[in-house]
């Protein structure tokens, strides 16, 4: 969106719940701007309980993290890819995550 206003912010929620199953929660991580707890969107939440808000701690170093990942996936990915569909898309992204699993991710150094 060109602009992050509270109308733009509820026009996206509508969009995810109108492509969701009905009934189905939906958890969505925001940060911590003001825009999202604007009366227009605390209204949109109270006819939808299946959606939740989830807003990152300020100062989150864990989101640099995630950032760095999905950085990498559009590297690899994204950018260098020829995609037919959105389910080549998916296809293609899954494949992606599973193989840097086996390659990269060593089990014991996971946290339970």
């Amino acid at each position: 969106m060109p602009r992050h206003t509270s109308d733009e912010f509820v026009a996206f929620l509508r969009s995810v719940v109108d492509t969701r199953a009905r009934r189905r929660a939906i958890d969505i991580i925001v940060d911590n701007l003001s825009v999202h707890r604007t009366l227009k969107v605390r209204t949109f939440l109270a006819a939808h309980p299946t959606v939740r808000l989830h807003c990152t701690p300020t100062y989150s170093s864990w989101l640099s993290q995630a950032e760095l990942w999905f950085s990498k996936i559009e590297r690899d990915v994204i950018v260098r890819g020829i995609f037919t569909s959105v389910a080549d898309v998916r296809r293609k992204l899954m494949r992606y995550v599973k193989h840097y699993e086996k390659s990269y991710a060593d089990p014991a150094r996971r946290i339970a």
